[in-house]
């Protein structure tokens, strides 16, 4: 039967591309992509030459059926997200419940690598044991409820946050009091690790000319 390889890949530093995953990209039939012009680049990089589809959030069910006739025929596949390991804050997930439901003797493996949550945790220099994942918040509907969790949580709780909202939530949690742990463009040139109060971190990030995206770590109180 034929095997579904769900692929880290490098969240900023090529060099974090693991052998393994170039070979499996270099051999599967058809390489499904959460962003087909991202993932091409990464694969040029890399001298890879593999058929491309695309599935994303916006992916229809008349795009998971032309995935289903390939792997149902036999034909290996390997899906892989803009940055990091598929499964987490993108859909990967999705296609995995789908594959594993409507094909249950396909083969479903991870190659696993890059994580930006992993590697936000291994310099954290608290106890994780335990933490709470939201990914990204809500920008309007459930938000408040997202946020009332945190504020109440009496273990770490992290969070992805994009460029565009980061200073509004870090405000928030300064609201809570919280101390916060933010790590800014992980393997990237200008990585940056931000610790303290979530409003000293605050102060520390400039209103304009920010980039990347951020691992935010929120915990305890002031």
């Amino acid at each position: 039967m034929a095997v579904l390889y769900i692929i880290a890949t490098p969240i900023g530093n090529l060099e974090d591309m693991t052998d393994r995953a170039v070979r499996v990209l270099s051999e599967v039939h058809t390489v499904l992509a959460e962003d087909t012009r991202v993932t091409a680049k990464l694969l040029a990089h890399f001298g890879i030459k593999a058929s491309v589809l695309p599935w994303h959030h916006h992916s229809t069910e008349r795009d998971f059926q032309k995935i289903q006739q390939l792997l149902a025929s036999g034909k290996d596949c390997a899906y892989v997200t803009d940055a990091g390991t598929p499964g987490i804050s993108d859909p990967g997930g999705k296609l995995v419940e789908l594959v594993s439901q409507s094909l249950p003797d396909v083969a479903i493996v991870p190659v696993p690598g890059p994580s930006a949550l992993a590697a936000a945790i291994s310099v954290a220099g608290i106890p994780l044991d335990e933490f709470l994942f939201f990914g990204f918040l809500p920008h309007k509907k459930g938000r408040q409820t997202k946020l009332a969790r945190i504020q109440q949580s009496d273990i770490p709780v992290i969070l992805f946050e994009s460029v565009h909202r980061i200073r509004k939530t870090l405000g928030e949690l300064a609201g809570m009091d919280k101390q916060v742990i933010v790590s800014r463009e992980l393997t990237k040139k200008f990585e940056t690790v931000y610790r303290g109060s979530a409003a000293d971190v605050l102060k520390k990030i400039p209103d304009s000319e920010v980039k990347g995206e951020f691992v935010i770590i929120a915990y305890g109180k002031k």
